[in-house]
């Protein structure tokens, strides 16, 4: 059995999400609990909104230190839209502190002749870290859907596992650092290939329990 957990901190609708990983095999638990994060196999932070009530919603929960926690100790992570933007120092929407786990910080897009702000809807992906386990079974540049004005800036290029370009800017559009994965795209309204990250996602938190298993068996 595969359990996620989907946190719930009031940012944002859950069922699109749980259905995806749903579908692939995985038992889902919507949850603002430090301890079902705890038991979870894995968790997914997803996210719609913005910066700073994200981050106080998370703290009236308690659930800064715990997330900050699970990421450390090794347990496959996928944060979702705001989900990524709020692992970062800080970002040009608030004055909040984000959590910190990955240098950096969230940015503004740059009006420019011929771009909308936000950038909203489809996009072609270019894959930087293309054999990422998330990234499996999909096309060369699959088109992804985006809704966001701001767009994250890690201090550490080689931690983009994917750009996007908008107007004259490319910009990240997905991280990866060992269990830590997130997406500024919505996985869970891209279709096809959106269904099948959501896939590979449990596919990698399965393949971890089978060598955790053989471990201690």
């Amino acid at each position: 059995m595969t359990t996620i957990a989907v946190v719930d901190y009031d940012m944002g609708n859950l069922h699109s999400a749980c259905k995806g990983l749903e579908n692939a095999g995985a038992i889902t638990h919507v949850t603002d609990s430090a301890k079902e994060l705890e038991r979870a196999d894995a968790i997914v932070l997803p996210g719609v909104g913005s910066f700073d009530p994200a981050i106080q919603h998370l703290r009236v929960r308690d659930l800064i230190q715990p997330l900050k926690e699970a990421i450390v100790s090794g347990k496959p992570f996928l944060g979702i839209c705001l989900g990524l933007q709020i692992l970062f120092e800080g970002s040009e929407e608030g004055n909040e502190p984000g959590l910190g786990i990955v240098p950096g910080m969230v940015r503004r897009f740059r009006h420019e002749p011929g771009i909308t702000i936000p950038h909203m809807g489809w996009n072609q992906l270019d894959l930087t870290q293309p054999d990422l386990a998330l990234w499996q079974n999909l096309p060369t540049q699959p088109w992804v859907y985006f809704v966001h004005s701001y767009y994250a800036d890690p201090a550490d290029p080689q931690i983009t596992a994917a750009t996007i370009t908008h107007g004259s800017q490319t910009v990240t559009a997905a991280i990866a650092r060992d269990n830590l994965m997130a997406t500024q795209f919505h996985p869970e309204k891209s279709s096809a290939a959106g269904l099948q990250i959501l896939s590979n996602f449990v596919t990698l938190v399965k393949s971890q329990q089978l060598a955790g298993a053989s471990r201690t068996g």
